[in-house]
């Protein structure tokens, strides 16, 4: 068995025969030509047979997986249509005299590298989509036909048939591909009857091609790297998806295991099936709003996979964790948007940063502290350092133009806390309108409610905010006092202690009485031995992981 580790971009499992696509030869010879005019018309013929071909593919993807995944296909046309890029090519066949296909390759790579210097994640996502478009340009130019059918199935032999015996795919009807490179245009026009799953040695886990597979339904990874290698045609191999982990001649134990988490994984998508576009809600007609936690923008794929009615706690945190320096007010609006839009008009709550106790950044250069979950952190680094708290907030309230954003304050303690909090977000909205800066001028404002102080305040922070959301983890190491960093203090740390339950109990109450909502998004509103505790205290929203919220809606749908 060999096992390679790559990035996991779409989750699951396959098992089946490789099949190693080979790279498409996209060499292009450079040709002095006599007649520039007739040298951009070629050029013109076959950029419009190209916005063409992507028209068709468009309008395959959006019947098959909607609307909003047929949008980066727009952008494609788009692009090829853009004047720049036109003019580029044509100035570079009349300044230099060169053929088109050398002058689109050229502009091509001048275009990739100025995309892939940009901070912006998106940007750099557009120096893969400039050389999709142009290889597409080109292949026209060379009169190659285009690489996939009308109706979506990939041509040529890339993929053969052959049985299925086992579960694993003998010589070829369904496969998992590998290859140094896949375009988002090729992915999208994957036969999924014949694909089982995708390894690139190349790519992201935010790439549009990830991004699609993560759409399809087929499990993904990424960036292998110098293990991607050509003899693994025709081998065994199971890939996690999850993990990025890639098992090439698995082992009886390894394919046992897998072959066990498979099974689990399509037990799971039975429910999904059987639970999609359900409402959560008790035979007696208690309606509850089922949300999801997300750590990453990339995390948007499954909460969207596993039907949830809204991401209930965006940790923001993670993307200061994830760097070595502090991520720029773009950075972060770039984030914000991007789950905004992929949400569309599904809420999306996002907890400002959280750092301190056991999520330590450097460049924040916080002091040693002996005791770090009572100390500096989370909304007191905010309100004592407001510079850094008014990026994240510019950044919010700009991609709250873009979707359905509400933002929540972690650490509460006191009303205070939440006044200087929304003094300062004040302060965000007037610059922002003297920039004259779309933002959601109604954008709801919420606290976590995770200290003992807060729920005994909870009177009177319902009188401050829109919502209440209620943190489990730390609410339980609080008032038990017990650190949950500590192992052995486990069988003392209870969650199901009667006091914590009283807490909640009581913060539901005081929402309740003002007129707001009350949610959970720690981990026991995942807890299936209390959904009907928590519907008998009149819980409103619950927030999980995207894996829990299926089983979830299946309890409370029967409750």
């Amino acid at each position: 068995m060999r096992t390679i580790q790559g990035v996991g971009v779409s989750a699951g499992i396959a098992i089946g025969t490789v099949r190693v696509l080979a790279a498409a030869d996209h060499a292009v010879e450079r040709r002095v030509i006599d007649d520039p005019q007739a040298e951009m018309d070629r050029f013109r013929a076959a950029r419009d047979m190209a916005v063409a071909q992507l028209k068709q593919l468009r309008d395959n993807v959006a019947a098959e997986f909607g609307e909003n995944k047929a949008e980066l296909f727009d952008a494609h046309r788009l692009m090829l249509q853009d004047p720049d890029y036109a003019g580029c090519v044509e100035g570079l066949i009349a300044q230099d005299k060169v053929n088109a296909e050398f002058a689109v390759k050229s502009v091509a790579e001048q275009f990739a590298a100025m995309f892939a210097a940009m901070d912006s994640s998106t940007m750099q996502a557009r120096a893969a989509d400039v050389e999709d478009v142009s290889r597409r340009v080109m292949n026209v130019l060379q009169g190659k036909r285009d690489s996939t059918a009308q109706d979506g199935s990939i041509q040529g032999d890339a993929v053969q048939n052959g049985t299925v015996q086992n579960g694993i795919a003998q010589n070829g009807e369904s496969h998992i591909i590998f290859a140094q490179d896949l375009a988002p245009s090729e992915t999208a026009q994957l036969d999924r009857a014949k694909v089982l799953g995708l390894v690139t040695a190349k790519d992201s886990a935010n790439s549009h091609t990830a991004i699609l597979a993560r759409t399809m339904g087929l499990p993904a990874i990424a960036g292998i790297g110098d293990a991607f290698d050509p003899t693994d045609d025709g081998h065994v191999a199971v890939i996690d998806g999850a993990s990025g982990a890639v098992f090439v001649d698995p082992d009886e134990a390894t394919l046992t295991e897998c072959q066990r988490r498979k099974a689990e994984a399509e037990e799971h998508l039975s429910l999904l099936r059987k639970l999609k576009g359900k409402p959560t809600e008790t035979k007696s007609g208690q309606r509850v709003r089922l949300y999801a936690n997300i750590s990453r923008p990339s995390d948007v794929a499954a909460v969207l996979a596993n039907d949830a009615e809204g991401i209930g706690l965006f940790r923001s945190e993670f993307l200061y964790l994830e760097r070595e320096d502090w991520p720029t007010e773009e950075f972060q609006f770039d984030a914000y948007r991007q789950v905004a839009q992929e949400m569309g008009d599904r809420p999306v709550i996002i907890r400002t940063l959280d750092i301190g106790a056991d999520k330590q950044v450097d460049y924040f250069n916080l002091d040693h502290e002996d005791n770090p979950a009572l100390g500096y952190r989370a909304i007191r680094i905010c309100l004592t350092r407001p510079e850094i708290f008014k990026v994240q907030l510019r950044a919010l309230l700009r991609a709250s133009a873009y979707g359905n954003i509400a933002i929540m304050l972690p650490m509460i303690t006191s009303v205070q806390e939440v006044r200087d909090a929304k003094r300062i977000l004040e302060e965000a909205k007037s610059e922002l309108r003297g920039e004259h800066t779309d933002f959601n001028e109604s954008i709801q404002i919420g606290v976590m409610i995770e200290t003992p102080a807060s729920v005994i305040m909870a009177d009177e922070l319902a009188a401050e905010v829109d919502f209440f959301s209620i943190g489990t983890n730390d609410l339980t190491q609080y008032t038990l006092a017990c650190d949950r960093q500590t192992p052995s203090l486990e069988r003392f740390a209870d969650p199901h202690s009667p006091a914590v339950l009283r807490m909640i109990q009581m913060t539901i109450e005081a929402a309740h009485r003002h007129g707001i909502w009350c949610g959970i998004c720690g981990e026991l509103g995942a807890d299936l031995s209390l959904t009907d505790t928590f519907l008998c205290l009149g819980i409103d929203e619950l927030s999980v992981s995207p894996t829990s919220v299926l089983p979830l809606r299946n309890v409370i749908r029967n409750h």
